[in-house]
């Protein structure tokens, strides 16, 4: 028995048959589906669009000012609550620092106590004191009402 013979043929050409296609045909690039001129279509409608956004954006705050004022400021609150409490959290990590806050606080309650709790002329001072600032605070005689 005799082996077959294999002979290679090199072309000067390499083509790498295409699954769709015939096999040994070139897969030609389709040209650009958009044209030049539909891309700078859309670039003047972003350029349009980016153009008339600060009015937009203006307009938006102008119609809503008072909401987003009003959730800027419980965000700033929230923001300033978590970052005071953070402060607060590393300084009581000071050896000495938790224990004299907690004196201080203990002090400052005593001479409340003694200051305006004990004697019922000073008890009315505090409560004539505590309807004052609630006047101004609220604009108005809160004993009216």
């Amino acid at each position: 028995m005799q082996e077959p013979e294999y002979t290679e043929t090199k072309s000067k050409e390499t083509t790498i048959p295409d699954i769709n296609t015939q096999a040994g045909s070139i897969t030609k690039l389709q040209p650009p589906v958009q044209s030049q001129e539909q891309w700078l279509k859309y670039g003047q409608q972003v350029s349009g669009f980016l153009g008339t956004l600060p009015d937009y954006v203006g307009n938006f705050f102008n119609q809503y000012k008072q909401p987003i004022i009003s959730i800027g400021l419980v965000i700033t609150a929230i923001v300033t609550v978590k970052v005071l409490l953070a402060v607060l959290d590393s300084l009581n990590g000071i050896p000495l620092v938790a224990p004299t806050f907690e004196l201080i606080g203990i002090g400052y309650s005593a001479w409340f106590v003694y200051r305006y709790l004990l004697k019922a002329s000073t008890r009315q001072e505090l409560t004539s004191e505590i309807t004052t600032l609630k006047s101004q605070v609220v604009g108005k005689d809160s004993s009216e009402s």
